[in-house]
């Protein structure tokens, strides 16, 4: 794949931010220091591109992109700032419209003459798109003299590969997609976007936490407990895969795990508690454990609403903890898909505002930056949300072909949850394992649910599917 880049500039909101503007990194923040830039994929495909000259394309789609952004980043102004801390090591978001060193948002524009839609959309791992997302292993704590955001924007063969970076420990994936929805309505021609972001990090927890952190590329860094540094090793080898369920499949699963009516009067098991429940038991039968080996799920969920008092779904940071339960591998294996999903929903139920709080209050006495070997043994580890509007992100020419993970924060069973591009409850599910557990999982057919897909088919053109969903509930 060749890939030109053509030009490299940072973009900065088109009306001066006045003053010096700090805010103070929250728990819910500082603990995604050591994981690495947060990168999306979005994949546009365009009729009339290679009838585009280069000035038109220049003008038409990068420009627009350009302003837009300015325009969008006068709301959203923390996201062209930059890390910063102060003399007791109290990390912060800090904006100054007079600072030049680091100031706006990286924007580059690439050439791949050569590749087109199809030719990146046709295997499920991040190899071939890897040279499309700007920051690949970049740790956020290097945002100390690095863009909080890198945008890199390729002109393909028939379409346009848009590779963003975002800092893990300024975002989470809620403000991710505000982010990007609100640059879209920008780019749409609307005058102000729809949703204001809610800036003030200090509703969220005003603790000052100091760190003994330098960026890794200083010799003499130091840590806090736990070598940053560490998080840059490399990874035993492992492969990618996107196992897309339909509404059928998703009706099918949610179906199987409420066949049983649980004793103890919990409520009914959500889709992501029922979905994420088959796909914990299916990789863990392919892993082979022994019965007696602990099996780990984790859930990076989402707190706006579980804090007391709740804060808006516009808040601008993170505001997300893990969620870590576990059992052992030979109980979710001879138990139907009933018992994963109520070991996953009594972790989640009982995480509520005290038990956040007393985490925080945990890890603010001894702070643990988080590393991928924390996510636990043997783990199956869910980011992401199909709740996220991923393919409604339109900047004026269509919607998404296709939208994707980058290769940054991927680890054995890390998987990311997407809405489906077929629409309706589908769902798309973006997993890494390793090669001889994927082979596995790939052929089960209990877990791809092949015979009742067929089933379903054979239903849908007898005319007698039903698409109706209810109750579909995520973290």
């Amino acid at each position: 794949m060749k890939i030109k880049i053509k030009s490299k500039t940072h973009v900065k909101p088109n009306k001066p931010i006045l003053g010096k503007k700090q805010f103070q990194l929250t728990t819910f923040d500082l603990p995604y220091l050591a994981f690495y830039y947060n990168q999306k994929f979005l994949l546009y495909k365009f009729q009339n591109l290679l009838e585009l000259e280069e000035a038109a394309f220049q003008n038409d789609v990068v420009e627009k992109l350009k302003d837009g952004l300015g325009l969008v980043l006068e709301d959203f102004y923390q996201l062209a700032g930059k890390l910063a801390k102060d003399d007791e090591g109290v990390f912060r978001v800090e904006y100054d419209a007079d600072d030049g060193e680091i100031n706006g948002v990286e924007f580059s524009v690439a050439d791949a003459a050569d590749v087109s839609v199809d030719d990146l959309t046709a295997e499920d791992g991040t190899a071939k798109f890897r040279e499309l997302v700007p920051y690949n292993g970049i740790l956020n704590l290097e945002g100390l003299s690095r863009p909080l955001l890198a945008v890199q924007v390729t002109k393909l063969r028939d379409g346009l590969a848009m590779g963003l970076a975002f800092n893990h420990a300024v975002l989470d994936g809620t403000a991710t997609w505000h982010f990007m929805s609100s640059w879209a309505e920008i780019c749409c021609g609307v005058k102000s976007i729809s949703t204001q972001p809610f800036l003030d990090r200090s509703k969220a927890r005003d603790t000052r936490v100091k760190l003994d952190l330098t960026s890794p590329k200083d010799p003499n860094a130091a840590s806090n407990g736990d070598d940053a540094g560490d998080a840059t090793s490399k990874p035993p080898q492992l492969v990618e895969k996107i196992f897309r369920f339909s509404d059928s499949a998703i009706h099918t699963i949610k179906s199987r795990a409420n066949s049983v009516i649980p004793s103890d009067g919990s409520k009914p098991f959500s889709t992501f508690q029922s979905l994420t429940s088959h796909i914990w038991r299916h990789v863990t039968l392919a892993r082979g454990l022994k019965p007696e080996e602990i099996t780990v799920f984790t859930v990076f969920a989402d707190c706006r609403r579980r804090v007391d008092p709740p804060l808006p779904e516009e808040y601008f940071g993170n505001l997300i903890q893990a969620i870590f339960t576990g059992t052992a591998a030979g109980l979710l294996a001879a138990h139907g898909p009933e018992f994963g999903a109520s070991v996953i929903q009594k972790a989640i139920v009982a995480h509520d505002a005290r038990a956040i709080d007393a985490r925080n209050e945990e890890w603010e006495k001894s702070p643990k930056i988080f590393q991928f070997k924390d996510a636990g043994v043997n783990c199956v580890a869910v980011g992401s949300s199909p709740r996220f509007r991923v393919y409604e992100v339109d900047f004026g020419w269509g919607k998404p072909e296709t939208v994707r993970s980058g290769s940054n924060n991927r680890f054995n069973g890390m998987m990311y949850l997407y809405q489906g591009k077929a629409g309706g409850i589908s769902i798309d599910v973006e997993i890494t394992l390793e090669a001889s557990v994927m082979e596995k999982l790939e052929k089960s057919k209990e877990f791809l649910l092949v015979e009742e897909e067929e089933e379903n088919g054979k239903k849908l053109c007898n005319g007698n599917g039903n698409a109706n969903a209810n109750g579909n509930g995520f973290v």
